[in-house]
């Protein structure tokens, strides 16, 4: 399995898709499907029935997954979409930006 290199809380762009140029913080990722779950991204409408929790029932509007392949984590430096590098400092393992070297 590849090891991913965006967490939650990230903040990325998508770089491909749709929705490219669209800039949100990353809500959930899955790992197994290589796909995250980005904030205002992808947006799709989800039919509901009447429940408990929503005694109208109708047309709900959500988040669906996106392709890590499609999205680039935007360095908080620069401002500008980055590639992520792993280094050990110490003894700990630490994310860092390709383009400005600084620890994510």
């Amino acid at each position: 399995m590849i090891k991913l290199k965006i967490k939650s809380g990230d903040i990325v762009r998508v770089i491909a898709g749709d929705h490219k140029g669209a800039e949100g913080k990353v809500l959930r990722v899955y790992k197994e499907k290589n796909k995250a779950i980005v904030e205002g991204i992808n947006m799709v409408s989800k039919h509901t029935k009447p429940s408990a929790k929503s005694p109208q029932g109708g047309i709900v509007k959500k988040e669906a997954s996106i392709q890590i392949s499609n999205i680039s984590l935007i360095d908080p430096k620069t401002k500008e979409t980055t590639r992520v590098g792993i280094r050990i400092e110490g003894n700990k393992k630490v994310r860092f930006s390709k383009k400005s070297n600084q620890v994510l």
